[in-house]
């Protein structure tokens, strides 16, 4: 009943998060100058060169048709109450359809590509963070320790760009600002070579996310280790006669792997936002390029439902990596236990 306890009040904490990231989301739409009709007008005015007087009282009636007369409180308890009550997030001003049919299609893709980022950059990472553990200062500890701190270092999108010039300029590449190629488009089922096409409109994101993504989990990894192998139940366990391959399998890797499971809810929230990062460098249509293009229009039901959305997965990811290690690890367990007795 305890981790039953447990569970309900972090979900409880969970909410009352996500109220204030709801408020906080429309609050810093609203705070850009200006709004869609705004945009409507220079736009219009642009094209056809009447004057901003000419065309106020048409902007005041598409105002009033789009809400956007009323305050901002008024504006954001029909958006909220809009989500609660039916899921909806509202229209799109430049489509012209629901934001739920715009952003339908790009968040799966964006988590999907993430979450594969992730899971392949915690593997990876890991891996070469036991590796680089069990040989300390050696020539492998060293290459692992450079490319783990260049993809630290080194921003995303200085990556993307130069990625994107080789794409363009050196190989001349066709897989440039797409998911699929034009002959897959229609074709509503997988097949291999639609996945391999796939994959060739994508690596770049991947291999980009999971090279930023696992420099992180290898040195968190390498210095766990290294302290759990310092730990006196590992002397406890040499001293028995355990054989080295079966205390670090059995004994070290479990316990250093705490802390890396306690960030993944914060590593997938960093492949999210690396992953709109990349695609706005290289014109994937994904959330990257909606976000940029709405926030240019001031398309704010979109803006404000993608910050919610992303803000809500991050959230959630992070109550259950707090969930895992309350399952994995007994001493968590019983911690939680004994603080709702």
């Amino acid at each position: 009943m305890g981790l039953l306890r447990f569970l309900a009040q972090r979900a409880a904490a969970t909410l009352v998060l996500l109220v204030g990231i709801s408020i906080v989301s429309f609050a810093i739409i609203q705070a850009v100058p200006g709004d869609y009709v705004d945009m409507w007008m220079a736009t219009t005015a642009a094209q056809t060169g009447q004057s901003r007087a000419v065309l106020e009282p048409q902007a005041e009636i598409l105002r009033t048709q789009l809400g956007l007369d009323q305050p901002v409180v008024v504006q954001y308890w029909r958006w909220i109450v809009g989500i609660v009550t039916a899921g909806n997030f509202g229209d799109s001003f430049f489509f012209s359809k629901s934001v739920t049919e715009v952003i339908g299609l790009r968040l799966p893709r964006t988590l999907a590509l993430a979450f594969t980022a992730m899971v392949l950059a915690q593997f990876i990472g890991g891996a070469l963070g036991v590796y680089a553990a069990m040989n300390q200062y050696k020539l492998g500890d060293t290459i692992s320790t450079i490319v783990a701190f260049l993809g630290i270092v080194i921003p995303k999108f200085v990556i993307s760009l130069i990625i994107l010039y080789y794409l363009a300029f050196v190989w001349h590449s066709p897989y440039i600002g797409a998911l699929q190629s034009p002959e897959y488009l229609l074709q509503d089922y997988w097949s291999l070579d639609k996945l391999w096409d796939f994959f060739k409109h994508v690596w770049p994101i991947l291999l980009i996310s999971i090279w930023a993504g696992q420099a992180y989990t290898l040195r968190m990894m390498r210095g766990n280790l290294l302290d759990v192998m310092k730990s006196q139940y590992i002397e406890t366990a040499r001293a028995k006669g355990l054989s080295r391959s079966r205390i670090i399998l059995v004994h070290a890797i479990p316990n250093a792997l705490h802390p890396v499971i306690m960030n993944i809810g914060s590593r997938f929230e960093y492949m999210v936002k690396g992953e709109i990062e990349i695609a706005i460098v290289l014109g994937v249509p994904t959330i990257g390029p909606l976000i940029l293009s709405s926030v240019a229009e001031r398309d704010m039901y979109v803006v404000a439902a993608i910050f919610m959305l992303v803000a809500t997965i991050m959230v959630v990811g992070n109550l259950v990596a707090d969930l895992l290690l309350a399952l994995i690890d007994p001493r968590v367990r019983q911690a939680a236990m004994e603080g709702n007795a």
